[in-house]
């Protein structure tokens, strides 16, 4: 991807959000190269004096060993773990290896597991970091722009299972999150797309002002620089503060779901096939599709839902259903995804849906008559 790394006789200030969380508190550090003096952060705030990295194998060739190495320098003992990269990776089999790794590698309550890479690690290795001795010290190193703004922050883990995404999980949050702006040039053009789609989101749930800004400065957030890190900041200080509020998700945290219920549905569809469909681009379509389904009910302006697609759609992203590669799930199949979502409470579907555009709500008891007939509708475009 062409883009403005660091640049050292122009660098950009690091920022820095705090996640207020009493005993669970931690710091998300965001900048260039963090990742060559990751061993210096996580001295200074952990005591143990061992870690164990899981990385994939697209990560590990560009970072893994600057990382081992800053460890090292720092007094840290570690070692890795590299997984295929994907989707899929998020399985009870790998799960259970990383346990193995830290296990063998007498990895304590004080010590820590790092997650070196994009939101699969991430989420598979918090999950770990949750189980190994009833919990274990946790350091996200997030190395996509979708894990920097999203999956690294709020300690929600887990992995997926043939009923749906994300049904086996966690709680547990992180001890340090290290967000390297310099390792978002390493990102294809897809996976900087991808992610951006998590970036907007915090613009159409309560950021008018933040969706209206990104309209106008996308292009800057593409190319690096000052107005990425200044995105990103907002982005983690937007998700920080409802994890504050409501850590668990019994209330507003749900409203950071925006799109994900379409979303989800679509990517259990394809069967978590990346050369079809990666998980920032089934959210941008499903963020279209909720405001779409919004407008459907009378909730919302469809110029607003208009607004949304034209603004996804300038960027790159799919916004339609009929956009996906190979053969359309039916309203049928994705139906039955919606049914396994964990947002569904006592059979009943539960939707984010919206008033406008920095106006989502939580819907309780949507018709399943009325979800079925637009999914209908919206596969034919």
């Amino acid at each position: 991807m062409n883009t403005a790394a660091s640049n050292p006789e122009n660098p950009v200030p690091e920022r820095l959000v705090h996640v207020p969380l009493g005993e669970r508190a931690y710091d998300i550090l965001i900048g260039a190269d963090l990742i060559g003096r990751a061993g210096g952060e996580i001295s200074a705030r952990l005591k143990g004096r061992r870690a164990a990295i899981v990385t994939d194998e697209h990560v590990a060739p560009l970072y893994l060993e600057s990382l081992m190495d800053s460890l090292q320098t720092d007094g840290i003992e570690a070692v890795s773990l590299t997984l295929p990269a994907g989707e899929k990776t998020k399985s009870l089999e790998h799960l259970a290896t990383v346990c193995e790794m830290a296990l063998s590698a007498r990895i304590e309550r004080n010590d820590c597991i790092i997650a070196l890479g994009g939101g699969v690690i991430g989420d598979l290795a918090g999950f770990a970091a949750g189980i190994v001795r009833r919990g274990v010290r946790f350091v996200q190193i997030p190395t996509t722009l979708l894990s920097q703004v999203d999956s690294s922050v709020g300690g929600k883990t887990g992995i997926n299972t043939r009923h749906g995404k994300n049904l086996l999980g966690v709680f547990h949050q992180p001890d340090l999150v290290l967000s390297d702006t310099a390792a978002l040039g390493s990102l294809s053009e897809r996976e900087f797309r991808a992610g951006y789609a998590e970036v907007a989101k915090y613009g159409l749930i309560d950021k008018p002002d933040f969706f209206a800004w990104l309209e106008a400065n996308w292009r800057d957030v593409f190319a690096g620089g000052g107005a990425r890190a200044e995105a990103i900041a907002i982005s983690c200080q937007a998700k920080a503060d409802v994890v504050v509020e409501d850590e668990r998700e019994t209330g507003r945290r749900a409203l950071l779901n925006l799109g994900h219920t379409f979303g989800h549905a679509l990517e259990a569809a394809t069967r978590y096939d990346s050369s079809r469909l990666v998980h920032g681009e089934g959210v941008a379509i499903g963020m279209v599709l909720a405001h779409r389904f919004s407008a459907r009910l009378n909730l919302a302006s469809p110029d607003d839902t208009a607004r949304v697609e034209a603004h996804l759609r300038s960027v790159g992203l799919p916004t339609r259903i009929s956009e996906i590669p190979g053969e359309l799930p039916s309203e049928e199949v994705l139906m039955d995804a919606i049914a396994q979502d964990k947002k569904v409470k006592s059979g009943k579907l539960t939707f984010i849906l919206t008033r406008g555009i920095g106006e989502a709500f939580v819907a309780d008891d949507v018709p399943v008559s009325e979800v079925r007939a637009f999914l209908e509708e919206a596969r034919r475009g």
